[in-house]
C-alpha cells in the first residue's frame, strides 16, 4: 500500500487554481529539504465530471477520483489536507463545464435537465452527484474552528478596508415570509434505541398511492433527525407582494445559496424569477417551452436562448423596465441579481450590502437602498437584525472592534448541507412521510404538488465533539454563546444535548436564538472584545462571511481549521465568490489580484499539525517561519492588489518565498534548514529587481489559460510562473 503523502494540496478552479499553480512550487520546494512530502488531489468541477465518466473516455483520458479517495482519508488519522475553495456548481456552471470538456475531446453527454432515457436518467444522476456541494459534505469529517490569524486582525486593524456609512433612514430591508416556511414547518426528534437502524421516505397521493421517493437511510441512536416543508404558493405569493411593494428608489433582490444548497435553492430561485417575468412567461410561455427553457436556470439563460429573436428580446425588455429596479452583480455588463443561479451567494452578497451601508448596485451603476428578500425565517433574522443594528449604531470602526470567531456543527454532513440527497419537490398534493423500518412515522407533512420537502440530520458524535470544541474556545476568547434557537425545532432537540455538556463541564456559555446573538456579537465585538459565536453548519457558513468582511474586508483571509474526527487535519483557505472576476482580469490583461492569505495561514498550521501529532520538528520550524513570512508580508503591503502594474498574485508569492527563506536562514532551531535556505534567500533578495521584472513583463495583455474550468496545464503554468530567475532558485 502506498504511504500517505505528509501534506496533500487540492487542485480546485478558477482564481485560487491560478494562485495554486504559482504558490504550490513554492511550498514543494521549501517542504523537500525537510523531508515533507507532498502530493495534489483532483477535486475540481471537471475533475469531478471526468471521474465519474471515465467509461465513456479514452485510457488517456480518464482520471481518478480523487474526491471518493479523500473522503476515506479524511477519516483516518493520517489526513493533512489543505482545502482550496472548489466550485459548487449550478446547473449553468455544469454545463459550461460539460461543453467545454467535449470542445477539449472528451465524449461526454450532454446534462439532460428533464430525462426521458435509461441513458439519460443514467447520466443525470451521475451529473447531479457533482454539482452543488459535492465536496465538502465529503471532506468534511470534522467540526469548524474559523477565526483570523492574530497577523491578519492586526493589519486590517492598522490598514482599514472602507465601510459605507450608515442613515438611521435607511430604506434597505430584509423581507421573509410570514409563515408556512421551513422554519415554520419543521419538526425534529433525536433518535432512540428503537427507533435506530433502517428508513425511507415516502410520498403517498390523493389516491392513496405511495412511492418511495427515497430508499436505504439508515439512522444511528443519539441522530437528530429533521423534516420540513416550504409551500410553493405561499412562497410565490411572498415574492408577489413584495415586487409590488418595492419602493420607486430601491432595489430588489433574492438572497439564497443555490450551490450549496443544489435542490431545494434553485426551486426558490426559479419562483422568484418566474414571478417576475410572470407576464412574459403567461405571453410566451409556449415558445419557452419549445426553446427548453427552465427559469431555474434564471434570466442569463433566457437571454442566451431568445438571442436574435426581436419580438421575445423586446418584450422581454419591457418587462423587465416594468418591474422595480434590480440589485446588479455586474451593472456595467447586464447581470443582474436573477441572471444566473450561482451568483445567488447570501453569505457573500449580504455581508457586501451591509458592508457598503446597506447599498447594492442598481443598473443605472449607481449605489441604492435595497430589499433583501431571504425568504425562510430559519437565518433570515441574522441578517436583518444585522441591517437594525447598523442602522441604529452608524459603520463598524474596523480599528478598534474586536474579532468574531466560529465554532461550526458541520461534520458527518450535518444539518441542512446533508439534505441535498433528502430534499424534494412534492409531485402532487398527498403526504411525505419518514418510515422507520419498524412502520413507525418518525415525521410527516400534508403537502401540494410544488412544495419544497427535505429531511436532514446531525448525528450525536458530531454534536458531541461541536459542543466540547465550543466550550475550548469559549475559555479561550472569554465571550460568546451558543446560537440556538428553542422555538426551533431542530435547534430544541440540540439544547437537550448542550445544557447537560455544559453543566457536566462546570461551565456557563449562553444559549441565544441567533437574532439576539446577533445583536450580543456586534456589542461585544464594538467594545473592542473577541467573540466566538458556535452555531449550526448553515450559520457557520453565513457568519465566517459576514464578520470576516466586516472586520477583515474579505472572508479569503481567514484561518479554517477543521480537526478532523479520527485525528487527521483538514486547513481551508477561505471563500472564493470572487474568483470569476479574477480570472475575467487575467484573460483580459494578465493581472491576478486573488490574495493567497488564507493558505499562508493554512500552510502554517498543516505544518504546525505535523510537528504537534506527528513529532516532525522540521514542520514545526517550517511552521514558525511560514508566520513570520506572512507577518512581514503584511508589515510590507505586499498583498495582491486591482491594477495593473501593482502588486499582484504571483509578485505576493516572490515576496513571500523570500521573506520565507529569510525567516529560515535566520532561525537557530535548524542549522541543517538554516545552512540550506541561507543560499536561497540571499539569491531572491540580490536577483529581486529581475525577478520582479520577468513576473510582470506581459502584464496588461490577454492571457489564453486553454480553457476556464479545465485549462491548460502548461498554458497555466506559463502565465503563473513567468519569472525564469525565480523558477531556477526555487527549482
Amino acid at each position: 500500500m502506498a504511504q500517505t503523502p505528509d501534506i496533500i494540496y487540492t487542485k480546485v478552479d478558477e482564481a485560487p487554481e491560478l494562485a495554486r499553480a504559482s504558490l504550490e512550487p513554492i511550498i514543494r520546494a521549501f517542504a523537500a529539504p525537510a523531508g515533507i512530502s507532498m502530493e495534489t488531489r483532483d477535486i475540481s468541477l471537471a475533475g469531478r465530471v471526468l471521474a465519474v465518466f471515465a467509461d465513456h473516455l479514452t485510457e488517456q483520458q480518464r482520471v481518478s477520483d480523487d474526491l471518493a479517495a479523500l473522503g476515506e482519508l479524511v477519516k483516518t488519522p493520517d489526513a493533512n489536507v489543505i482545502k482550496l475553495p472548489n466550485i459548487s456548481a449550478s446547473v449553468p456552471q455544469l454545463v459550461a463545464t460539460i461543453k467545454e470538456l467535449q470542445s477539449q475531446g472528451y465524449a461526454l453527454p450532454d446534462y439532460p435537465e428533464e430525462p426521458e432515457t435509461d441513458a439519460e436518467r443514467d447520466a443525470k444522476a451521475r451529473y447531479d452527484s457533482v454539482k452543488g456541494s459535492a465536496v465538502n459534505p465529503v471532506l468534511r469529517e470534522g467540526n469548524s474552528d474559523r477565526r483570523s490569524a492574530k497577523a491578519v486582525k492586526a493589519y486590517a486593524q492598522a490598514n482599514p478596508h472602507r465601510m459605507g456609512e450608515w442613515s438611521s433612514d435607511s430604506k434597505t430591508h430584509v423581507a421573509s415570509m410570514s409563515g408556512n416556511d421551513f422554519y415554520a414547518n419543521e419538526k425534529s426528534d433525536t433518535i432512540s434505541a428503537a427507533q435506530a437502524g433502517a428508513a425511507k421516505i415516502t410520498f403517498t397521493g390523493a389516491d392513496g398511492a405511495e412511492t418511495v421517493l427515497k430508499d436505504g437511510l439508515s439512522y444511528l441512536e443519539g441522530e437528530v433527525v429533521d423534516a420540513t416543508f416550504m409551500s410553493a404558493k405561499a412562497l410565490r405569493k411572498f415574492i408577489a407582494a413584495e415586487i409590488a411593494s418595492t419602493a420607486p428608489d430601491v432595489l430588489f433582490s433574492v438572497h439564497l445559496k443555490a450551490t450549496m444548497m443544489k435542490v431545494s435553492d434553485p426551486i426558490i430561485f426559479g419562483h422568484f424569477v418566474s414571478v417576475f417575468l410572470e407576464d412574459f412567461i403567461a405571453k410566451h410561455g409556449a415558445k419557452l417551452d419549445a426553446l427548453g427553457w427552465n427559469p431555474n436556470s434564471g434570466i442569463g439563460d433566457l437571454e442566451a436562448r431568445i438571442a436574435g429573436d426581436a419580438d421575445l428580446e423586446a418584450d422581454l425588455a419591457a418587462t423587465l423596465k416594468a418591474r422595480p429596479g434590480m440589485y446588479m452583480v455586474n451593472s456595467d455588463r447586464g447581470i443582474s441579481n436573477l441572471h444566473v443561479p450561482s451568483d445567488v451567494i447570501i453569505d457573500a452578497s449580504m455581508p457586501s450590502v451591509i458592508k457598503a451601508g446597506g447599498k447594492g448596485w442598481g443598473p443605472d451603476g449607481e449605489p441604492a437602498d435595497t430589499k433583501c428578500c431571504i425568504p425562510d425565517n430559519c437565518y433570515a433574522g441574522v441578517y436583518d437584525e444585522t441591517i437594525n443594528y447598523f442602522k441604529e449604531t452608524g459603520k463598524l470602526d474596523v480599528t478598534t472592534c474586536g474579532a468574531v470567531s466560529n465554532v461550526g456543527l458541520m461534520a458527518q454532513k450535518a444539518e441542512e448541507y446533508g439534505s441535498h440527497p433528502t430534499t424534494f419537490e412534492a409531485p402532487a398534493d398527498g403526504t411525505i412521510r419518514i418510515v422507520l423500518a419498524s412502520g413507525d412515522v418518525l415525521h410527516e407533512h400534508a403537502v401540494e404538488a410544488g412544495d419544497i420537502w427535505r429531511s436532514s440530520t446531525a448525528k450525536k458524535a458530531p454534536i458531541l465533539d461541536w459542543i466540547k470544541l465550543g466550550i475550548a474556545r469559549f475559555k479561550a476568547t472569554g465571550a460568546g454563546a451558543f446560537w440556538l434557537d428553542a422555538n426551533r425545532a431542530h435547534d430544541a432537540e440540540l439544547i437537550k444535548y448542550v445544557e447537560p455538556a455544559l453543566k457536566e463541564a462546570g461551565i456557563e456559555i449562553p444559549i441565544m436564538a441567533p437574532r439576539e446573538a446577533t445583536r450580543f456579537s456586534f456589542e461585544t465585538m464594538r467594545a473592542g472584545k473577541d467573540c466566538v459565536t458556535i452555531t449550526g453548519n448553515v450559520l457557520r457558513d453565513y457568519l465566517t462571511d459576514l464578520f470576516p468582511i466586516l472586520e477583515l474586508g474579505t472572508s479569503a483571509k481567514m484561518l479554517s481549521i477543521v480537526k478532523l474526527m479520527q485525528g487527521g487535519g483538514l486547513f481551508e483557505t477561505g471563500a472564493g465568490g470572487s474568483a470569476p472576476k479574477h480570472v475575467e482580469q487575467v484573460t483580459e490583461e494578465n493581472h491576478l489580484r486573488w490574495d493567497s492569505l488564507g493558505e499562508f495561514c493554512a500552510l502554517g498550521e498543516s505544518f504546525n499539525f505535523l510537528a504537534e501529532e506527528k513529532g516532525r520538528s522540521k514542520a514545526g520550524v517550517l511552521g514558525a517561519a511560514v508566520d513570520a513570512a506572512t507577518q512581514q508580508l503584511l508589515d510590507n503591503n505586499d498583498s495582491p492588489q486591482h491594477r495593473v502594474g501593482q502588486n499582484d498574485t504571483r509578485t505576493s508569492h516572490y515576496w513571500f518565498a523570500r521573506y520565507w527563506a529569510e525567516a529560515l536562514a535566520a532561525q537557530g532551531d535548524d542549522a541543517e534548514l538554516a545552512a540550506h535556505f541561507g543560499p536561497v534567500a540571499k539569491a531572491l533578495a540580490e536577483n529581486e529587481a529581475k525577478i520582479l521584472a520577468e513576473l510582470k513583463a506581459d502584464e496588461g495583455k490577454p492571457a489564453d489559460m486553454g480553457g476556464y474550468y479545465h485549462a491548460d496545464p502548461a498554458k497555466v503554468a506559463a502565465i503563473m510562473r513567468p519569472s525564469a530567475t525565480l523558477n531556477a532558485i526555487i527549482g
